[in-house]
């Protein structure tokens, strides 16, 4: 018989399994989830609006980021990470790729949504997809930066899985997280935040709530949050006191992104329940509605 993977330091049998697990679940359910929302775009007519196709960008990033966790879970049954350097390097930057374009497209929403609830203005088919494209290249350029040497990519705490290495805290590091959260976090934040902030100021004037504007932005804060803490404070001190399974927390949380996402962007969207509803069941949507509303 082949004798099994020495476990990774720091770990106990049970928490590398619960790990593998939990991986498991949110990239499978995730995965169902947003995949639901992206055969449903492709299939129902009423669906193909330039404001569901930023939805549609989210699904996709989220999608990716369920492959992710996939290979994650894979490995951390294993115990090792089975695919060489080359192949965390490659792990690393999809996981960057995906969470980011998850993050830019979500802002992109919001920004939608503002304009539609509070100037009234219509989103046009090539503005949804050159915001679509910008949030994608927009997240490969910030991926790309470690495998050119600002930044790097290294493994997870229970080293079965590969992100932005934070162990180090050197200056290349810093700048790097630095620029990296300015763009990627404070900025989409801000523009969530001051676009739901002024549509709930809009709804409360009218009386009529029509979804809960503060919960896109709790989602990003929640799911993101823990992760970011961790790498800032990484900037300005050894983490590597933190047991690795505690380490390994803000990953997990961050891997439940789809999920969420997918009952905040379509799940919740009035009109994308709709349209998965027709999906699924072949009952025809009576009136289709054109924008991202929420319950």
């Amino acid at each position: 018989m082949v004798a099994a993977h020495p476990l990774p330091e720091g770990f106990t049998e049970i928490e590398v399994f619960a790990i593998g697990t939990a991986l498991l679940v949110e990239a499978l359910l995730g995965f169902c989830l947003n995949g639901l929302t992206i055969i449903s775009f492709r299939k129902i007519k009423e669906l193909r609006t330039p404001s569901n196709l930023l939805v549609l960008s989210i699904a996709l990033a989220d999608c990716g980021i369920c492959i992710n966790a996939f290979i994650a879970a894979f490995s951390s049954f294993l115990r090792y990470w089975p695919y060489g350097s080359d192949g965390c390097q490659i792990h690393g930057f999809h996981g960057f790729l995906t969470a980011l374009a998850s993050i830019s497209s979500s802002a992109a929403v919001a920004w939608d949504r503002y304009h539609h609830y509070c100037t009234r203005s219509r989103l046009q088919w090539s503005t949804a997809a050159s915001m679509m494209v910008f949030a994608w290249l927009f997240a490969a350029f910030w991926s790309v930066m470690p495998l050119l040497g600002w930044g790097e990519y290294d493994y997870e705490p229970l080293r079965t899985c590969c992100t932005l290495d934070y162990s180090k805290g050197d200056r290349n590091y810093v700048t790097f997280l630095f620029a990296l959260s300015t763009f990627n976090f404070m900025i989409p934040g801000f523009i969530m935040l001051t676009a739901y902030q002024s549509i709930h100021q809009k709804f409360r004037k009218t009386g009529h709530f029509k979804f809960n504007t503060g919960l896109p932005l709790k989602t990003l804060v929640i799911c993101w949050g823990p992760y970011c803490l961790l790498c800032s404070y990484a900037a300005v001190e050894n983490v590597m006191f933190i047991p690795a399974k505690y380490r390994m927390i803000p990953a997990l949380v961050a891997k439940a992104v789809p999920t969420v996402d997918a009952f905040v962007y379509a799940l919740g969207n009035e009109n994308y329940r709709g349209g998965i509803w027709q999906f699924l069941t072949g009952q025809k949507i009576e009136k289709p509605e054109v924008d991202n509303k929420t319950k």
